[in-house]
């Protein structure tokens, strides 16, 4: 039985009440980490394509500041040359690139706040993929049977994320020091 329909639905959703109307929860848990795998799959396709769409964005927009630069050096050597209708074809076309240059900002913009979200669902969507296997091993007390659920790729999400895992360690030592004193 299908448990989310949406990336969302993985995120927000409680395993407690999806496991409390389970009549067997481990087979129920083992559906919803499959289920959950294939969002993470999906959301890290997302995050992908979302980032290519952003650098493609911003190589066009640099390819395109690169010509605006050359078609007003051109326009200056023609004008310096006595080719006024040269320069003034060069000038238009540099009107030209800088408009869709314009036109294009926008998009660069809303391709970065794809990828910013599309980053942020996937950091969550791990995030409750780590506590459903870890409920799973409480479950069934064998971390063994968490790994057929898990493919090569997937076991470095277990652990908390190189930039939280620092954190963890200074909360760790401050309550260290909160509990010594």
């Amino acid at each position: 039985m299908p448990y989310f329909t949406r990336l969302t639905d993985i995120v927000t959703c409680s395993l407690t009440e999806i496991l409390a109307e389970a009549d067997d929860p481990e087979r129920t848990l083992r559906d919803v980490i499959s289920e959950m795998e294939e969002g993470l799959s999906a959301a890290r396709r997302s995050a992908r394509t979302a980032a290519g769409n952003e650098q493609r964005l911003e190589r066009e927009i640099e390819d395109h500041v690169r010509q605006i630069d050359a078609w007003l050096d051109q326009a200056r050597d023609a004008l310096k040359n006595g080719r006024e209708d040269d320069a003034r074809s060069a000038l238009v076309r540099k009107v030209e690139i800088e408009d869709l240059v314009e036109g294009l900002r926008p998009e660069l913009e809303a391709a970065r706040r794809t990828r910013e979200h599309m980053q942020r669902i996937q950091k969550a969507l791990e995030a409750r993929f780590r506590e459903a296997v870890r409920r799973l091993n409480e479950l069934t007390g064998d971390a063994a049977s968490v790994e057929q659920h898990q493919d090569a790729s997937d076991q470095a999400i277990l652990q908390p994320r190189p930039d939280r895992q620092q954190e963890v360690e200074a909360e760790l030592e401050a309550l260290r020091r909160q509990l010594d004193t």
